[in-house]
């Protein structure tokens, strides 16, 4: 009989039941659901059986490191816990009398020091080994150096998981490497262009001289839903957490006079690049984010110098907002510009200790810090943070509003960004205010996040959640 550090919910028992002696398993269990204790408490049931003594953890950067306070939390055996760095690894001592979990970035696997260390490691202790990979969409695109070396390492690991609450977040496409670490036969499919015959009828043009494949449409899914359930347990928060309900709003701005003008100038400029075959997808994407930028308050000139627009009615709106609330919120936006803005705003509106932001630049003290400061100090009301950065692996459940000041196209940060807020340990509602430029490129990016969520629930065949 295992015994439990901490007495684990109703679903994480079902979910290490469903998946303690398989040799590879998904746990697909949304945020804020207890994925990582499952994996901490499968792995060292496996190790009490003297199946495996040493786990090997491959997570995003703002994850790996958590992963030590859940570890400490959760383990009801003494371990040894390891994070790999370059200026570290000489350090590394295996010791096969007590649990070893062994951290690591993985954008460590995009270099040849993490693979080949690794690798080194894997051939030793491999038949003696977990590997788990976190956030295993991060091995979703096939053609990344990461994803190859992670697919290959794994296998020399005797047992497999891979930990994710967004398996799907564009297409069905997206499970295939992400199965292929675990074994190719689960899925039935060695080669993804045999895969994507069968689950997605593909649509062929030119571009800059050389032909484009993209799908057109998904088929068979039910068949598909029908093989991932045979090697996966899901778990949706609604489902297993007494978490309120979130609540979405919507409110909208019109672009001032100078702001239109120059909208539509860039927008007649944008359809004449994005139609014209010669030139680069690069280059059209970058049109596309100059009229994201433009809605957000600010554009860029030719030299890269950033001018900001005299009056900025998102920005306006924001701080509308926040009068209307004494409540803790976070806010999300995309450019630092705009996290600075913001910031030194609020800080002149409500003072320089009422605000604490996080992005890219900041080291993990300074995030950490700035973390506990707006979970635990009543006088900081304000998180403003990258979702990119913030996103992923924090707690953040003072929050009772969650402002997105702008959007992008990445399902996965919208859902992870969300739930930062809305996990265990939340007693309110959330709220989510989506501000709207009027006729803009907002609204485009906000439908595309809508058709991205209604393809990833035909694939594990749920019902389209309420969003937005």
């Amino acid at each position: 009989m295992y015994k439990y550090k901490t007495e684990p919910f109703k679903h994480q028992r079902q979910a290490l039941i469903e998946g303690a002696k398989h040799k590879n398993f998904a746990y697909f269990m949304e945020m804020g659901t207890g994925k990582t204790k499952v994996a901490i408490d499968n792995a060292i049931w496996l190790h009490q059986l003297q199946y495996i003594d040493y786990i090997f953890v491959i997570a995003p950067n703002s994850v790996y490191t958590n992963w030590i306070q859940e570890i400490d939390t959760h383990c009801p055996v003494d371990t040894n816990k390891f994070i790999w760095k370059v200026d570290t690894e000489k350090k590394f001592k295996m010791d096969s009398t007590k649990p070893t979990f062994v951290l690591m970035n993985v954008e460590a696997l995009s270099h040849r020091s993490g693979q080949k260390w690794l690798k080194e490691k894997l051939h030793k202790y491999g038949v003696r080994s977990m590997m788990i990979v976190d956030e295993s969409t991060t091995i979703k695109n096939r053609t990344a150096r990461r994803t190859k070396a992670i697919i290959k390492l794994g296998s020399l690991a005797r047992f497999k998981r891979i930990l994710t609450g967004s398996p799907v977040t564009k297409s069905p496409l997206d499970l295939f490497t992400q199965c292929y670490f675990l074994d190719w036969k689960l899925l039935g499919y060695e080669s993804f262009y045999s895969y994507r015959s069968r689950y997605a009828v593909m649509h062929s043009m030119e571009m800059n001289g050389r032909q484009i494949v993209f799908p057109k449409y998904y088929t068979n899914l039910e068949e598909l839903e029908h093989k991932v359930k045979s090697f996966s347990y899901r778990v949706r928060k609604k489902d297993c957490l007494d978490l309120p309900e979130k609540m979405y709003v919507q409110r909208y701005i019109d672009l001032t006079e100078e702001q239109r003008k120059i909208y539509n100038d860039l927008k007649r400029k944008a359809l004449a690049i994005v139609h014209d075959e010669t030139i680069s997808y690069t280059n059209k994407l970058t049109e596309l984010l100059k009229l994201h930028q433009i809605t957000c308050g600010f554009y860029k000139t030719d030299e890269g110098n950033i001018i900001p627009f005299k009056t900025n009615p998102k920005l306006n709106e924001l701080m509308n907002i926040l009068e209307e609330t004494e409540d803790k919120c976070i806010i999300w936006a995309n450019y630092i510009f705009n996290i600075k803005m913001i910031k030194q705003k609020l800080e002149e509106a409500y003072g320089k200790d009422s605000v604490v932001s996080l992005y890219g630049e900041d080291s993990v003290k300074v995030r950490h810090d700035a973390v506990e400061s707006f979970q635990h100090n009543d006088g900081c009301r304000f998180l403003v943070s990258n979702p990119t950065v913030g996103g992923y692996g924090l707690t953040l459940t003072a929050a009772r509003y969650v402002i997105y000041y702008s959007n992008n196209y990445n399902l996965e940060i919208r859902q992870q960004s969300e739930d930062r807020a809305h996990r265990y340990g939340q007693t309110a509602q959330v709220t989510y205010v989506d501000l709207i430029a009027n006729k803009s490129i907002d609204q485009m990016i906000l439908g595309s996040l809508k058709g991205k969520i209604k393809i990833s629930a035909q694939t594990l065949g749920e019902e389209v959640q309420k969003w937005i």
